[in-house]
């Protein structure tokens, strides 16, 4: 230990040598481990990874239903079904769903079991229910359905020579028989 002379007064100087005292004397290989085990990050080391938190649903329909309480939504009764129409033609339906509102707010909550479905499905029954932009929509639908119908349906010529073999030629003529019959 050496002392030399600072602005405050003396200052010791302490080599290292002598720090290590019997009490205090840290165990090189212990302290290498924990150094090793705290490494995140530098060459050769792998990438810590980041613990992934799973939702349940029930966690996020808690979550929701007080959401709504704070908006002080209220029950809608009597709905049987709710139909949300896209642009692309397809259908959300809800059958017996739970409906909230909340006026003030203008915010409407649907709760149910939902089921994707094409508009052609619902027919004919969605039809009071189609707004001015649905039913032009409906109606190039429509327009289209006949067309790919017509095609389905057209034979081709080799399908037309098949049928042919299959059905056998008349041998006679049954109208002349039932003018016979008549007489």
């Amino acid at each position: 230990m050496t002392y030399r002379e600072g602005r405050a007064g003396p200052v010791k100087n302490y080599s290292a040598s002598s720090c290590q005292s019997s009490d205090r004397k840290m165990n090189q290989e212990k302290l290498a481990k924990l150094q090793a085990q705290v490494r995140i990050g530098g060459k050769g080391t792998a990438r810590r990874k980041k613990k992934v938190v799973h939702r349940t649903a029930t966690a996020d329909d808690k979550k929701l239903q007080s959401s709504l309480k704070k908006l002080a939504v209220n029950n809608i009764a009597g709905i049987e079904e709710v139909n949300m129409i896209k642009d692309d033609g397809t259908v959300i339906h809800f059958n017996n769903p739970k409906v909230q509102a909340s006026l003030s707010a203008n915010t409407f909550a649907i709760t149910g079991h939902a089921e994707t479905k094409q508009l052609t499905e619902m027919l004919p029954g969605i039809l009071s229910q189609l707004g001015a932009d649905s039913l032009t929509s409906l109606r190039k639908l429509a327009e289209q359905f006949p067309r790919q119908v017509l095609d389905n349906k057209a034979p081709k010529a080799e399908d037309i020579d098949e049928e042919d073999d299959d059905v056998p030629d008349l041998v006679e003529n049954f109208d002349e028989a039932s003018k016979n019959e008549a007489n």
